[in-house]
């Protein structure tokens, strides 16, 4: 098998904040054996590897003088049933709006909440995405990795992902593990889950029963009011996790803030709506040359035009610094930079 890898090529159609950055090795990976050679190619030449999905969570900085893996591997396919439950199997490399697609068509439940969000089925289990009450820990029975350092395939179950808000062991040790497939368990009889408060405004008027398709149009409309197509206007969705906070600083901000978006989480501990914030501290569509929060939704950060990764991560932790004054709350940045 022979690599076919190109030199000094433009990211810009790679990212979805549309970052004028190089690469200087990039191989596209349609095939998982492929990962191997490349791994192999790299060390001999002594040099870091960074991987792109969808490229729709992540802020380039500057050059990657590396070789940059694009994952383009293909494959979707039911491997295991027993009754209502079915196990399938997606390559790292789908787009993950065309599994979850896939699965509505096949009258499968367990994906329909997580419609629309951009990105490969690579980048799932990392970042363990999640909108409208659904998780992919929640769907995740394995996943396949490859070991950057030995080169070896390994199987982790979903107890050993070690998933948690928007993390997972993979992200966790970034450097050591590239993820090649995953097993999904998705149900033919899985409760519908339109609890979710925005979705409930969007079916006051619904009268038929609502399916997993209606329930992944309905998503998927529902993202469309706040969120911006990043093929119209360069953004990476949420740039900001909601943050986790205790009980008695929730009640603490409440005092000051009656009208203060909150979740329940765990352990005494509440979630605050990080685009509530930062509506709060007067950003809401706040611009900064070519860099701004989004009209709709505060918590998406878009690029105008030519801004670059630095200045968006400028622009990024002044948010950081004037909600943190206001609230007392440190804003985390969801997406990877490199």
């Amino acid at each position: 098998m022979t690599l076919n890898i190109r030199e000094n090529v433009s990211l810009k159609p790679y990212n979805t904040l549309c970052l004028e950055v190089k690469a200087r090795y990039l191989l596209l990976v349609e095939e998982a054996a492929m990962l191997q050679k490349a791994l192999v190619w790299a060390k001999q030449k002594q040099l870091a590897i960074s991987i792109i999905g969808g490229g729709s969570n992540l802020v380039l900085t500057k050059d990657l003088t590396g070789l940059v893996l694009l994952m383009r591997t293909k494959g979707i396919a039911i491997i295991a049933e027993q009754g209502t439950q079915v196990i399938v199997e997606a390559a790292a490399g789908v787009v993950w709006q065309d599994l979850v697609q896939w699965s509505v068509e096949q009258n499968l439940g367990g994906l329909e909440n997580l419609s629309s969000i951009y990105g490969t089925v690579g980048a799932a289990p990392v970042q363990n995405i999640g909108a409208y009450g659904v998780e992919f820990k929640d769907v995740c029975y394995s996943v396949l990795a490859l070991h950057r350092g030995t080169g070896q395939f390994h199987t982790f179950t979903a107890d050993q992902c070690q998933f948690a808000y928007r993390d997972s062991v993979f992200k966790q040790q970034a450097n050591q593990w590239i993820v090649v497939k995953v097993n999904l368990k998705l149900d033919r009889q899985a409760p519908i889950n339109v609890s979710y408060a925005a979705l409930q405004q969007n079916i006051s008027e619904q009268s038929e029963p609502l399916t997993y398709a209606k329930v992944s149009q309905l998503v998927t409309n529902t993202r469309l009011q706040k969120l911006p197509n990043p093929e119209e206007l360069a953004n990476v969705g949420s740039f900001f996790k909601n943050p986790i906070v205790s009980l008695q600083k929730a009640q603490q901000l409440m005092r000051q803030y009656p009208d203060l978006v909150t979740y329940p989480y765990q352990n005494q501990q509440v979630k605050l709506a990080a685009g509530w914030l930062i509506d709060k501290a007067g950003l809401k569509g706040h611009r900064e040359g070519q860099v701004g929060t989004y009209l709709k939704q505060a918590l998406v950060l878009v690029n105008y035009g030519k801004a670059t990764g630095s200045e968006i991560l400028a622009f990024a932790n002044k948010l950081q610094f004037i909600v943190n004054q206001k609230f007392g709350v440190l804003l985390e940045l969801e997406p990877v930079v490199l």
